[in-house]
């Protein structure tokens, strides 16, 4: 494994994702340090252990210490980072991330940086509906997929190292895939469905749902609790793969209601039936 506990290990944005990799990897007896803009952000991961330093600004000692820097940001402020303090990276740093998008994303951050530090993207699909430090939980990495997108840039030392983390930090399967396949997929698989969740929280304005619904809703919604910052953005810059996945939804949906219309009963337990064995798949 060439993620050896040896690595000295960055953690710049401490938020539910960046909080729970530094909990898993102090857990671990890995070396974590933190950068985020928030003081009590800091306490609270010193307090609790998940990190052995904080700082709430961006100290040239601490980028230089580090093997590994792993980015918890959004993507534009990401970015803004990268250009504006790569310089106090030492040479041979891998980064690497959990950005939901990938893409032209990657090949605009990978033009930018410097030749001798390696930008490896990943992205951990896992996540709850609640954001911030005090929510971190390694938990979330049980039973989750963890995507590598690397590109030509890659070499496969830091390919492996970035796959690596992927299990120190526990999750079940570490999937390797091209960035637009990943920003396809994801368009399908993460984006459309809170999408979906949005829309189905917002279509009917009815009082006191709530009193009257059952758990298929509530499952169905949970993700509706959503960091409209964030998503906003990664809907946006996604907006081609996104488009098109939000297309062919429409269109099977149009299919179902035409088929109740109709009361075409046969063509509807088709469809449901291969809604139940597609669904099988997924279970963990």
């Amino acid at each position: 494994m060439n993620f050896n506990r040896d690595k000295n290990i960055l953690i710049v944005g401490l938020g539910l994702l960046g909080g729970s990799y530094a909990m898993a990897l102090s857990r671990k007896d890995y070396h974590v340090e933190a950068i985020s803009k928030s003081a009590e952000t800091i306490d609270y991961a010193l307090q609790h252990g998940y990190i052995a330093k904080g700082s709430t600004a961006v100290e040239k000692e601490m980028v230089e210490h580090a093997d590994v820097v792993i980015f918890g940001l959004y993507p534009h402020i990401f970015k803004e980072w990268i250009e504006t303090y790569q310089s106090y990276f030492k040479p041979g740093t891998l980064i690497t991330d959990v950005t939901g998008i990938k893409g032209d994303f990657v090949r605009d951050m990978q033009a930018m940086l410097r030749e001798d530090v390696e930008y490896v993207p990943a992205h951990p699909m896992c996540g709850k509906e609640v954001s911030g430090i005090e929510n971190a939980d390694d938990k979330i990495f049980n039973g989750a997929n963890y995507l590598v997108t690397p590109t030509e840039k890659n070499t496969p030392e830091a390919i492996e190292m970035c796959r690596d983390l992927g299990w120190v930090l526990g999750f079940y399967r570490v999937v390797e895939m091209d960035i637009d396949k990943h920003d396809d997929i994801i368009g399908f698989v993460s984006q459309l469905t809170h999408c979906i969740a949005i829309t189905l929280m917002t279509c009917n304005e009815k009082e006191h749902l709530e009193k009257y619904t059952g758990d298929s809703f509530r499952d169905l919604t949970r993700i509706a609790k959503i960091n409209d910052v964030m998503w906003s953005e990664l809907f946006v810059a996604n907006k081609v793969a996104l488009l098109e996945q939000m297309k062919e939804f429409r269109e099977q949906f149009e299919r179902l209601e035409l088929l109740i219309a109709t009361e075409d009963i046969e063509g509807m337990r088709i469809m449901m039936q291969r809604s139940t064995a597609r669904r099988k798949l997924f279970d963990k």
